[in-house]
């Protein structure tokens, strides 16, 4: 009975995961719509927004689709490349129709928090160099207060338990450099220190600039005022949100 109960348990598991890839995939290409010709886009990272980048190279190749993209990380330059979307270089860019990413948390102000995989100081740089954000995501990132999801701040690997020490006051739970003894670096070379605040973070615009605030952060995965519309996929479809004082309504 034991071997059953197991079976029944990864079975069940494997049709959540299905479900949930799917709600990415559904959201990812549903916000490729804010693409049109001739636009440049900023191509964030994480699991959904890939399906974003995918279909946007379909979209170049069956469609006629024109458009250069900034990718936010390695990886998704990588992707970018191999599906033969045109990269631009930071000394051509003045600004950015759009940049498409995806969020760990969003609440009902359309604040964030990114940085899960680690790409947020790329993925901030990107966003505030755009003149509207779209966020990618599915239902279980929608929160009515911030910060179950760790905070992640990338800092400098000089000093950094240093900087860890100063977040630890600011933050009630554990303060933690992702990968222990076999540090997470990022495409900067910096760490990234996962902070455990629970959903307490009723204040994100003060939080953000307190953490900031403190030597050695390079950047915090809070967004704040920045998305304009978050678009989630889920089995039941596709909602597309348009933030009611954004640069889309």
């Amino acid at each position: 009975m034991g071997a059953v109960k197991k079976d029944m348990r990864l079975t069940r598991r494997a049709a959540y995961m299905d479900e949930v890839a799917r709600a990415k995939q559904a959201a990812g290409i549903a916000a490729c719509d804010f693409v049109v010709d001739g636009m440049d886009v900023g191509l964030g990272t994480g699991s959904t927004v890939r399906y974003t980048v995918i279909e946007l190279g379909r979209r170049m190749d069956e469609e006629g689709l024109s458009f250069r993209g900034v990718p936010t990380s390695v990886e998704t330059a990588e992707l970018a490349t191999e599906l033969g979307i045109p990269l631009i270089d930071w000394d051509e860019v003045t600004s950015l129709a759009v940049t498409i990413d995806g969020a760990d948390e969003f609440d009902p102000q359309f604040h964030l928090i990114k940085g899960g995989g680690g790409a947020l100081t790329r993925e901030k740089i990107v966003a505030q160099v755009s003149d509207a954000m779209v966020v990618v995501t599915d239902p279980s990132k929608e929160v009515p207060t911030l910060g179950a999801f760790p905070l992640p701040v990338e800092v400098l690997a000089f000093g950094w338990e240093v900087t860890t020490r100063h977040l630890g006051a600011l933050c009630p739970g554990e303060v933690i450099r992702r990968g222990g003894e076999e540090p997470f670096v990022t495409d900067n070379g910096n760490f990234i220190i996962d902070c455990h605040f629970g959903p307490t973070i009723s204040q994100p615009v003060d939080l953000e600039a307190q953490v900031r605030g403190v030597a050695g952060v390079v950047e915090v995965g809070l967004f704040t005022h920045m998305a304009d519309a978050i678009v989630i996929g889920s089995e039941a479809g596709v909602e597309t949100r348009i933030k009611s004082d954004g640069r889309l309504d």
